[in-house]
């Protein structure tokens, strides 16, 4: 990364014709995208800012990081607790590629560490009201009856049977690997099957789960990652934050592996989050195992492109088994409507 391109750019971008870049240096966490943390010198003082940028390899269902910044910008502007996005560059000459740049935001977003580690987040019961409260307020985000602003046209019109859809989106992608599995393909006939209607369609996160937030010793912090935002049923976001896959070995703790479900509940509903029943949300819990183990032989998948040796993402590749089994479970021939 030419460190003397950057910091031309974000002293342009910002403003700052003095700013020097101090450190630059790879991130954990981000198991699809590339961060970097880029601290710069301003004068007496410094600012840390995240660099967001692809990966070598990526998955067909991720957005570009253009448009992930832009669906940023309007969560920050609606008042939910994100990063703040600083800028984009669009010059893939000045590193290489594309590249958003956020505010660097303290705490710790490992998911196994935060749901098994006591001293982060603070009250757990009233993280998990926090975070229903922050998901109610990402589902007001837009409005789904208005035509987005510009600079979030890409969504265009939410889908009238988000289910459905979201049936159609995973085969393709399987297709889209080549993977031949008769397990998911079993699941995802349930799901075509037994889909809920939605009658009211939301800007979903649609990767709300312990993992992607960032948490301190007192509480939450920020919600990160929106890379698979886009219109949906807003029911898929509790779905996919209690599915057991996300608990972390927590399997008690059904909200994220963190806290009960009643407290995430209130917190969605007190947020004036929208109306749900028991049924719809186990249905995109069921949903949520199906779709990561799509995303999981995603990932696998770039490994075994040879674009980006990982043992993580060959490790990641290797959990479909046991996504399959669960989805197995829960999609038993009585479970079929009638």
């Amino acid at each position: 990364m030419d460190e003397t391109r950057l910091a031309a750019w974000i002293a342009g971008h910002l403003g700052e014709p003095g700013l020097t870049i101090e450190e630059s240096r790879a991130l954990g966490g981000g198991s699809i995208q590339e961060n970097r943390l880029v601290r710069c010198r301003i004068g007496e003082s410094t600012r840390d800012l995240v660099l967001r940028r692809d990966a070598p390899a990526t998955i067909a269902s991720s957005r570009s990081r253009r448009e992930e910044f832009r669906l940023l910008e309007a969560a920050h502007a609606a008042g939910v607790r994100v990063p703040e996005p600083v800028g984009f560059c669009e010059d893939a000459g000045v590193i290489g590629a594309p590249f958003a740049l956020m505010g660097l935001v303290p705490g710790i977003g490992l998911g196994p560490r935060i749901a098994k580690d006591l001293t982060l987040g603070g009250n757990r019961e009233k993280l998990a009201e926090d975070l229903g409260r922050e998901l109610a307020r990402i589902h007001g985000v837009l409005d789904p009856r208005r035509d987005p602003p510009p600079a979030l046209a890409f969504l265009g019109p939410p889908e009238t049977d988000p289910a459905r859809a979201e049936v159609a989106q995973l085969r393709a992608n399987l297709d889209g690997i080549g993977a031949t599995r008769p397990a998911i393909e079993w699941g995802l006939r349930w799901a075509e099957v037994a889909a809920p209607s939605c009658p009211a369609p939301a800007l979903v996160h649609r990767d709300f789960r312990t993992g992607n937030y960032m948490v301190d010793e007192t509480g939450l912090t920020a919600i990160l990652d929106w890379e698979f935002s886009g219109w949906g049923d807003p029911v898929q976001d509790l779905g996919w934050f209690c599915a057991a896959c996300w608990r972390f070995g927590r399997r008690d703790l059904e909200a994220g592996g963190i806290g009960s479900r009643e407290a995430f509940y209130r917190g969605y509903r007190a947020g004036g989050g929208r109306a749900f029943t028991d049924e719809a949300v186990a249905y995109w819990e069921v949903m949520a195992h199906l779709r990561w183990a799509v995303i999981a032989l995603e990932q696998g998948a770039r490994h075994v492109s040879g674009l980006e040796f990982s043992l993580e993402l060959a490790l990641t590749g290797r959990m479909v088994p046991d996504l399959e089994q669960a989805i197995l479970a829960a999609t038993a021939p009585a479970a079929w409507p009638r």
